[in-house]
């Protein structure tokens, strides 16, 4: 799913010193842009990560420690798939007082559970497109990626607690994020979570000029969905407000502008109840902070990238959707 981070990936953005944020020397963890920008670099530590596994790049030849080191994360546990045996998450663990983690004023986490996105090395390619199929046909949560990733959310909520972890993830690694937030908040966790460049999988129904034929075209989009959300489910999952960026020029994830939208439209003319069927889907959610891109990228390849979103540059506008 993710084409910027992949094989063909220009050699400098494996490079912190020469790509990342070097900016950062001063973190303020309650600024927006410096959370995104770290989270941002700690995805973009599991690409490099599986990439010097690849090319055995050990010791000193190694480039990702550079992406968490830089922000005084350490490694704490590789999360590897069965299939392949590639590295498609981490663990990182912050090295500050624990006094400034799980803290309000301070919004410094503990740990981040970071996720990669799709990668097109040849040996690595059919097994990641065929996650993105699974995203597509709304089945990634029977893949044993997912239940890998799944179990270790669950084991770090236990050991740190809810408000100690984030959750990050770009383009088929924010699907993973996303929907292990949505279990999680399911059974009352609310996790902060970072998502970069989400897949968004649907008939564009925000250009359906009649509200309700879109609300149709909506249903069928979902019709892999087998199971419905209620009300009760669709409150808790309201509740959780996770960060999505979304570049407009990247058709993986664009349409979430139009899909929020639409809710709202649809809120406006009284049929936001019936759309809360539409909840179970991979990509849908009923409430977020949507961050936009708001320059324009020159080609997919940036449109996509992961390193918009670690760019003091990169100009976004930030809007908060929340349904009841």
């Amino acid at each position: 799913m993710s084409r910027v981070t992949q094989g063909v990936m220009p050699a400098k953005l494996g490079i912190f010193n020469l790509s990342g944020p070097t900016h950062l020397t001063a973190v303020d963890w309650n600024n927006k842009d410096h959370r995104r920008s770290i989270a941002a670099s700690l995805v973009q530590g599991v690409y490099i990560l599986e990439l010097d596994r690849q090319q055995n790049r050990q010791g000193p030849q190694a480039l990702a420690p550079a992406w968490w080191d830089f922000f005084n994360f350490q490694l704490n546990h590789v999360l590897v798939d069965k299939v392949d045996n590639s590295i498609f998450g981490t663990i990182f663990e912050s090295q500050f007082p624990a006094s400034n983690c799980g803290n309000s004023e301070t919004n410094t986490p503990k740990y981040v559970i970071a996720f990669r996105g799709t990668l097109t090395e040849p040996d690595k390619l059919l097994r990641d497109l065929k996650l993105d199929l699974g995203c597509i046909r709304n089945k990634l949560q029977l893949d044993t990626r997912f239940e890998i990733a799944m179990k270790f959310v669950k084991e770090m909520v236990d050991i740190a607690g809810a408000t100690n972890l984030w959750l990050a993830g770009h383009s088929l690694g924010s699907a993973i994020a996303l929907l292990a937030g949505k279990n999680m908040t399911k059974v009352g966790y609310n996790l902060e979570t970072y998502l970069f460049n989400p897949p968004f999988f649907s008939i564009p129904i925000e250009g359906v000029k009649n509200q309700k034929a879109g609300l149709v075209v909506a249903t069928k989009a979902c019709k892999y969905n087998k199971l419905k959300e209620d009300d009760e489910s669709f409150d808790v999952l309201s509740a959780w407000f996770p960060y999505l960026f979304v570049n407009p020029n990247d058709p993986i994830c664009s349409e979430y502008i139009g899909y929020f939208e639409h809710r709202k439209k649809m809120e406006e003319i009284g049929a936001g109840k019936v759309e809360r069927d539409l909840e179970e889907a991979l990509h849908l959610l009923p409430s977020a902070y949507l961050s936009t891109n708001l320059d324009q990228s020159p080609n997919f390849r940036r449109a996509h990238g992961l390193e918009q979103w670690w760019s003091p540059d990169t100009q976004c506008q930030l809007i908060l959707y929340q349904f009841q």
